[in-house]
This record gives structure tokens, sequence and C-alpha cells, in this order.
């Protein structure tokens, strides 16, 4: 619709945008002299404007007033000006002091700037329509209303661009009832106006008049098909507080708007993936690639679903196709297509990938990424070596130092681990994770009182951690025999975190250790339906075996090893309880 383009600069500057109130008004002419009147322009000579000398006083005011705006005093400018206006009786003095006054927020001067300005010039549409703006942003609605049903009268082509803003302020409105009561009433004037119905449907809104908001929309629906604003702005109004209604509306409006433009279209899809249907996303997705089979943006969201649903030949397909489509991200997509081909086992492409890359968000990651792929080839060393040379902001920095210990790890360096950690540390030594990093490699290096020491700091530092508290609680049961503090420790943990798996874990071993098996059971039996690895499986499996379940132990000890290659602590539980 056209009313978008519409710009009303003096309708906003009343509503007080916050970027106005930094910028003064353009500056105006002074009055024209008497004296000069043969020379005058023939606006100057217009019957509006007094033929006033310009006097030395008035000349400095003027001017004085316009230097205190550009210096920032708007309010003391607007004060001058008005005070000009009313001595003179110039509606462009009133003019701008009313523009100075709403720029300084003093809605009160700005109300008398324009009932002086709209006094000298009664025919003014600028004046009537910043005054009813003032009345509406006060609070007085039926001078607004009587304002803007004068407006309208004498400018009816005004209509659009007024309810358009209308629709916008219903928000702002302080008395909701008595805003939807003046806004009905001009509408009524006007049913067959789109900008009227989408003015009346945000006024019923904020009332809570849903049949109103229904009719509108079903109005909109035959009067401006094409028209997206109302659409998207109830999309988005359901969005932030019923986002399943905000989908259900849009899937709604755009059945019966097939000539809604690509992005209106392109929401729906979005709500979906916002709320996780990413099968319903994709398909969303896919349904305007056929009509758009070359559109970047949707190939790239085709593509980026496809990789969240394990879809790698088609998610690898459509970034291909995005990018050759010249997709303005060129980076994200390389290091996405890079992420790919690791998932395919395809390291040598996703290298490829990753080099092209070059500076900007997308860079670090990669090099992170090819240090990865450097060392599951074996070189270690220059892997870490490569993420050295990154990092310009401390937080980078630890997550780099981060990146290069599990690749330590990795190669079974924990001595090189600790020691990248320790360096860290002597620059940050109260970095969070990296003190809990470096517990996990001391306890790896049997070094419990290192791997306690380093979480107690973590936990002065955050006493809710929840992962530093089951870590120190797993191991002091693990490592010691002090059950009691580690279970309090676990306990805290899994207060913070209910649903954690590895938390829920922790506590049915530690209540295994403490003697308590079948409660220990209904833990651990949870904890594997979360999280289905070889360890808590050995936990799950050794407590039934304890309790002489040995069948159900052994067949979950068989599942858990068909499902992964390598599971030494099933092996060693195993070994430990002379399983044959």
């Amino acid at each position: 619709m056209n009313s978008l383009k519409r710009t009303l600069p003096l309708l906003v500057l009343a509503m007080l945008s916050a970027c106005a109130a930094t910028q003064s008004p353009a500056p105006v002419r002074a009055p024209v002299a008497a004296s000069d009147a043969a020379n005058a322009s023939p606006a100057a000579d217009d019957a509006r404007y007094p033929k006033i000398a310009l006097t030395p006083e008035l000349l400095f005011g003027v001017l004085a007033s316009e230097i205190a705006a550009q210096r920032g005093a708007i309010g003391s400018a607007a004060v001058t000006e008005l005070t000009l206006a009313k001595q003179t009786r110039d509606p462009r003095l009133a003019e701008r002091a009313a523009q100075f006054a709403l720029v300084a927020g003093n809605l009160a001067s700005a109300e008398d700037a324009l009932n002086l300005w709209l006094t000298i010039d009664p025919d003014s549409v600028r004046a009537r329509e910043q005054l009813g703006a003032v009345a509406l942003r006060t609070g007085k609605l039926q001078e607004s209303q009587r304002l803007i049903g004068e407006l309208l009268a004498k400018e009816p082509e005004m209509a659009v661009p007024v309810f358009v803003q209308l629709a916008r302020s219903a928000a702002e409105s302080a008395d909701k009832t008595g805003f939807y009561a003046m806004v009905d009433s001009l509408a009524a004037s006007y049913p067959d106006l789109p900008e009227a119905r989408f003015a009346l449907l945000a006024a019923a809104a904020e009332v809570d008049r849903q049949d109103v908001i229904d009719r509108q929309f079903d109005r909109l629906a035959v009067l401006a098909p094409k028209w997206d604003l109302p659409v998207a702005w109830q999309a988005e109004r359901l969005r932030k507080a019923q986002p399943e209604a905000a989908i259900a509306f849009l899937k709604k409006e755009l059945a019966r708007r097939p000539d809604a433009s690509l992005e209106l279209k392109m929401a729906y899809p979005r709500l979906l993936v916002a709320q996780k249907h990413f099968p319903e996303a994709r398909q969303a997705f896919e349904a305007l690639l056929a009509k758009a089979p070359r559109q970047p943006e949707l190939l790239y969201a085709t593509g980026l679903l496809s990789f969240q649903l394990g879809d790698l030949p088609a998610a690898r397909r459509d970034l291909e196709t995005a990018l050759a489509e010249h997709y303005p991200d060129t980076d994200f997509l390389e290091y996405s297509l890079g992420q790919i081909a690791e998932a395919q086992d395809d390291l040598k492409t996703a290298a490829n990938w990753y080099r092209q890359i070059g500076e900007g968000n997308q860079y670090t990651p990669a090099q992170v990424r090819l240090a990865f792929i450097e060392a599951r080839g074996g070189e270690a060393e220059s892997a870490i070596a490569r993420l050295s040379r990154l990092g310009s902001t401390p937080e980078e920095k630890v997550q780099l130092t981060l990146a290069q210990a599990e690749i330590a790890r990795g190669a079974k360096r924990d001595d090189l681990a600790y020691a990248l950690l320790t360096r860290a540390l002597h620059t940050q030594p109260k970095q969070p994770d990296l003190l809990y990093e470096r517990a996990l490699v001391a306890d790896m290096r049997k070094d419990t009182a290192g791997a306690e020491r380093d979480l107690r700091q973590v936990l002065k530092l955050e006493p809710d951690n929840q992962e530093a508290l089951n870590a120190l609680g797993y191991i002091l049961t693990v490592r010691t025999t002090r059950y009691q503090e580690a279970f309090g420790l676990i306990e805290r943990a899994l207060k913070i975190e209910p649903d954690n798996a590895m938390i829920i874990d922790s506590m049915g071993w530690v209540l295994f250790k403490l003697g308590h098996g079948e409660e220990s059971i209904k833990y651990l039996q949870r904890a594997y339906a979360l999280l289905p690895d070889q360890e808590v499986a050995a936990h799950y499996g050794e407590v039934l075996w304890s309790l002489g379940r040995q069948g159900e132990a052994r067949a979950l000890w068989e599942k858990a090893r068909q499902a992964t290659q390598e599971h030494p602590e099933l092996d060693e539980t195993m070994h430990r309880l002379m399983v044959p």
C-alpha cells in the first residue's frame, strides 16, 4: 500500500521518537520586514504573514534561539520562539516554537505553540495535524478526535496516513477503551479504507475485542489482499505471547492471500522454526522453493533445516546452490558446508570449505574446525599451534584454550592439556571455564586434590554452577569415600537442573555407594532413558547386578556395547565383576 511510503515528519515528531530528541529542527527564515516588501517573494507577501519591522531585538531573539537549539538548549529555544510568536503573531515562529518544544519533550509548551499557530492561521493543515497528535499523546481523546475530524474534512487525502498512525499509536494510549471508541467513531466514515480497518483492529486488540479483530481481517482480505502490514503486525503481536496462535493465524491469512509478498510467506515457516516444528517448517519452505527454485533465501533456509533434520545430501545440495545464487553471507554458508562434510566424514572437502573463509565472524570458528581436522589426522601439535595464533579478546582466548585442551586430551596428552590450561590461568586466574576444565583434566591424571581445589574455586566464584557441583560430587563419589558430602553437592545440582541426565546418573551412583540400591535404580533407569551411553549403562548394570538381576544387567550391557565401537567403562565394570 502506498501509505507506507508517505512521510509524516511532523506527526512522527509529535510521537517523540528517540532519535529526534538528539537533533534540532532545520532553521526557518526570519520574518520579512515591511521595508523589504517590495523585493520580497510572493510567499513573503502571503496575507498570513504579518508585516513587521525586523528590529534588532527580534533578529537577536531568532538568532539566539537557533544557536541555543544547535547547542542542545532546545527547551529554552522553544520558550524564546513562543515569546516572539506571541509578540509578532507570525505563524512561522509559532511553528518553530512547536517544533522545538516537541523535540524537547515539553508537550504543554508544544500545545501552547500549536494553539497559537492555529489561531493565527486557522487553515493550517500542519498545525491541526500536530495539535491532534499532541492531544492524543496527552490523553485528550475528545479534543484529538475533533481535530482529526476537522483535518480529514479539510484534507480527505490525509485519511490514509492518519489511520496508519492511529494504528501505530494504539498500544501507547493510556485510556485503551476511550482510544478504541475514538477510532471506531472515526473509522465508521471510511468503511472501505483498508487503513481505517487496520486502525480499528489495532485499537480493538488493546481492549481484547477478538470479534472486531476477526471481522476487520475478514474485510481486509477482500479490500487489500496484497497489503502485508496488518497481517505482519498481528503475527508479531501474537508471536510474543501466543506463538502457536501466531502460526495458526498466519497460516489462515496466507491461505486467502495467494498474492502476498514472499517476505510475508516466509514468516510462516520462520515461526515454525522458532517453535522447533522443523519438519513442518522444511515442508513450508520447500513449497515456496518450488515456486521460486533459485531464490537464495529459500535455498539457505531449506538447506539449514535439512542439516538440522539430518538429511545431509539435501542440505549440501541446497546450500551449495544458495552459494551459487549469491546468498550474501558466503562465509556462513561455507562454514555450514564444512560442517556437513565433516558429518559425512569427508574431511578433505570440509577442510577446503574452511580454508575459503576469510577474515570475519566465521574465520576463527573455521580455524578451530581445521585444527580438529588436523588433530584427527594425528597432527595435534600443529593443530594446537594453529589456535595459538588466534584470538583478540579475553573471551576468544578462553574458548581457544579450551579447544586446545580438548585436542590435547583427544591425543592422550593430558599433561599437555593441563599445561595449556595452567598457562591460560596465569593470565585469567579466576576464569570459571578454565578452572572447571583443568579440574576435569586433573581428575584424569588421578590428581583428586587438584581437581577438588579447582572445582571449589569455581563454586566460590559461581555458587550455583550445577556442572561444578555435579563434577565435584561425582569425583568425591568415585575417588573417595566422602559419600555423604558428595550426595549434598549432587542434590544441590539436581535442584538447579532436575532433567540433566548426567546429574541424575551421579545421584543414582552416589545413592548406590550409600547403600540405597533400590532407590538408586530409579535414578539410573531415568538417566539411561535420557542418555543411553556406556558410562550410564555401566552404573545401571552394576546396580542391577548387585541386586541379583544379572540377566537384566547382561542384556543392558550387551545393548550398550553394540551401540559403540569403544566402551572402556563397560569393559572395566564387567571385568571387575568377573562377568564372563
